[in-house]
């Protein structure tokens, strides 16, 4: 019986571990993506310059900073889960409604 509880939790550990390194992948592909497409929108405002016209304007950085945005949020998401519910919080819930559900049952 051990053995298969010791199966078991080696499982869970691996799906955990696999779940964690495909958000972290999922980040850097979303970083990687930012970097190129707003370094390929900065290199076309430059060289597509009308005489007087200034590099260093909201229009040229609007992408980069709305987009940067959403690129922190998901750095929260990955490297900062449990900020703002806490550690568990997901499971906490769980067993409460469950526990609501049992309490539902014999009433």
């Amino acid at each position: 019986m051990e053995v298969i509880n010791n199966q078991d939790s080696n499982r869970e550990a691996y799906e955990m571990a696999r779940k964690k390194v495909k958000k972290l992948k999922n980040f850097y592909t979303h970083l990687i993506v930012y970097i190129l497409v707003n370094t390929y929108l900065l290199i076309k405002r430059y060289n597509n310059l009308d005489d007087g016209e200034l590099f260093l304007s909201l229009e040229a950085f609007s992408t980069a900073f709305f987009w940067g945005i959403g690129l922190v949020a998901h750095a929260f998401s990955v490297f900062v889960p449990h900020f703002i519910l806490g550690k568990n919080w997901e499971e906490k819930k769980i067993n409460e409604y469950m526990k609501n559900e049992q309490n539902k049952k014999w009433e």
